[in-house]
């Protein structure tokens, strides 16, 4: 005789689960990175010059730990529509471990909360992380909107809000080109040491490509590098020489993926001006159209910070 047994019900508990990544060594590939005719944080030298032990990985080559868990979450639309929003908490340096985390949203969402931090549980940086429309503020977005009107600017005395770069920008990233003084290497430099590499990134290892769309897609770190290539060519009008970094950064891709060998157009605005103890910043939406330059096909939010102290006479001139 069998006996009956009672429907179990799912147990239910409030407690948000994640992801968790493996311990990643991130590579420094900016130490030779020059700009306005002096080297940058990213130099061991100057990060030293400036208080620092030594120089900091870039932050967005952080964003390489999430996709996996991303891709694993929200499958391809995270390549075709995701957008990752983040504040750069703590400098990570050449040999140190650094690990992503992803909390796994309800069944149906599109957004969720990301971070990363040492081995050691040093935080290294927040991030909201969304896929599709948008359907509430970003992190960004919120920190943006809380800001404070800065003081007196002398770095930045010559940005106004509503300020747009001087032209539009061509430009494209080929899997060998040479990105140039500020990015000094290529696309397949890169992947020879990225934290989290996938066939999808390259056309070399099977014809035709692995990737779902055709081919070769550039990772969300390299868009970093794609759309701050020709930042120049905006010509906004800061004081140096003065040593910079990014403090906040979201890169969101509306119709995407992005191809490798693919022509996009850039137009960059200033969106937001402010001021730390030790910065001022500038906040800049670049946003990114196809080859015609008519459809938006991602978009931008960069944080630029100049460090008060890498200004010669800065403190000064603030007390003129």
């Amino acid at each position: 005789m069998k006996v009956a047994r009672e429907k179990e019900t799912p147990m239910s508990f409030a407690t948000p689960l994640s992801l968790a990544g493996p311990l990643r060594r991130p590579h420094q590939m900016l130490a030779d990175q020059e700009y306005g005719g002096h080297t940058s944080i990213h130099d061991d030298a100057m990060a030293e010059k400036l208080g620092f032990r030594a120089g900091p990985i870039e932050g967005p080559t952080h964003f390489s730990q999430f996709q996996p868990l991303l891709a694993k979450i929200w499958g391809r639309r995270w390549f075709e529509s995701g957008c990752i929003s983040s504040h750069f908490l703590n400098m990570v340096v050449e040999g140190e471990e650094v690990r992503a985390f992803a909390e796994i949203p309800p069944e149906g969402a599109t957004t969720t909360r990301v971070w990363a931090q040492k081995a050691d549980g040093t935080p290294v940086l927040e991030a909201s992380a969304s896929v599709g429309p948008k359907t509430e503020p970003t992190l960004l977005e919120t920190r943006m909107a809380a800001l404070r009107p800065p003081g007196k600017l002398l770095i930045l005395e010559d940005l106004k809000v509503g300020m747009t770069g001087a032209r539009d920008e061509r430009v494209r990233m080929e899997a060998d080109q040479h990105m140039g003084a500020l990015y000094p290497f290529s696309l397949n430099q890169k992947l020879a040491v990225i934290t989290e590499n996938s066939p999808w990134y390259s056309d070399a290892a099977a014809s035709p490509s692995p990737s779902p769309w055709g081919r070769a897609i550039i990772p969300f770190e390299m868009l970093s590098v794609l759309f701050e290539y020709s930042s120049r060519e905006a010509a906004f009008p800061v004081k140096g020489p003065a040593v910079g970094l990014f403090a906040d950064q979201e890169i969101r891709v509306i119709d995407g993926p992005l191809f490798v060998g693919e022509d996009y157009v850039l137009r960059r605005e200033i969106v937001a001006l402010a001021e730390s103890k030790r910065t001022e910043s500038y906040w800049v939406r670049t946003r990114v159209y196809d080859a015609g330059g008519e459809k938006q096909v991602a978009e931008m939010l960069l944080n630029h910070a100049s460090m008060k102290n890498s200004y010669a006479g800065y403190a000064d001139a603030a007390q003129a």
